[in-house]
């Protein structure tokens, strides 16, 4: 494949950064996953401007040129053969000294990462996926809010452990705060149902503020339905009539199945796919039809 480093593309064999880029030497970096349709990328205002929240907490100076990115992933999309694909934008703080700095990031780097996207059968919808109940517990955010940084080992240990624990491999693990609180997925945010009240843990409770998670959230308080965000418990989502999960690359994925730490597999609600996430899904699809 090729990528895109400071906006010159490149075969990714070839492609490299600095030792001292303090993305490598400290994590300093931030990055944005989204997928396009039709070769244009959904929702892709949203991501830039978090994007550009998060620089501005970590003191890299970037500021975003929607028109500039869009051309390169359009670049992207055509060198590399793909039609739409998976892209992950990533802005690191740049060359620095070896130490710990205190001024403002201003010679940041931009990768822009492109594969093809993963085949999601249509039964993931029409059946919906199981989520496991994971050991490992959510690390707290480095700030006030958890941004979409390159610490990432967290959830690296968390898939590691789905690999060792879980029955269904293809389960989305979950990770309960240090409290006993819910709070997300290793790649999603969820959102449950119970007796027609929606429900998904708060910010607060250190899980990412994702862009789906927003737009679902937006869309629902537009058309009169509250979603009651607060800090809730496994034994919740255990009573819930509906559960989804949301990112941007699945969409709204419904779950109709849970597994706890013992591996006991529990149905949610009736077994199977309920009403009201059928409805959010054709709603989502139907957001997304200008662009496929």
């Amino acid at each position: 494949m090729k990528v895109s480093i400071n906006g010159t593309i490149q075969d990714e064999k070839e492609a490299v950064i600095s030792i001292f880029d303090h993305g490598f030497l400290y994590g300093m970096g931030l990055f944005e996953t989204f997928r396009t349709y039709d070769g244009m990328p959904f929702l892709i205002e949203q991501h830039l401007n978090r994007l550009k929240r998060s620089c501005e907490m970590i003191g890299i100076n970037w500021v975003p040129d929607k028109n500039r990115i869009l051309l390169q992933i359009e670049r992207l999309l055509e060198v590399n053969g793909l039609k739409d694909g998976y892209i992950r934008y990533t802005i690191t703080a740049g060359e620095g000294n070896l130490g710990l700095p205190i001024d403002e990031y201003s010679k940041n780097n931009e990768i822009i990462y492109i594969k093809a996207l993963p085949d999601m059968s249509v039964d993931l919808y029409k059946y919906g996926k199981a989520i496991q109940l994971l050991n490992i517990k959510r690390n707290t955010p480095e700030t006030d809010i958890r941004l979409k940084s390159l610490h990432y080992m967290n959830n690296i240990l968390a898939k590691k452990e789905m690999n060792e624990i879980a029955k269904d491999k293809t389960a989305e693990g979950l990770f309960l705060t240090a409290e006993g609180y819910l709070a997300e997925g290793i790649v999603s945010n969820i959102f449950f149902i119970r007796d027609q009240v929606w429900y998904t843990p708060s910010i607060d409770t250190g899980i990412l503020p994702g862009v789906t998670r927003g737009y679902v959230i937006k869309w629902l308080n537009k058309i009169g339905i509250p979603v009651n965000e607060g800090r809730f418990l496994w034994e919740d989502l255990m009573a819930a009539n509906e559960i989804f999960i949301s990112n941007s690359i699945q969409e709204i994925v419904p779950i109709t199945t849970l597994y706890d730490l013992n591996g006991k597999k529990m149905d949610v609600g009736s077994g199977q796919v309920g009403f009201e996430t059928k409805e959010l899904i054709r709603k989502y699809k139907s957001d997304i039809g200008g662009y496929k």
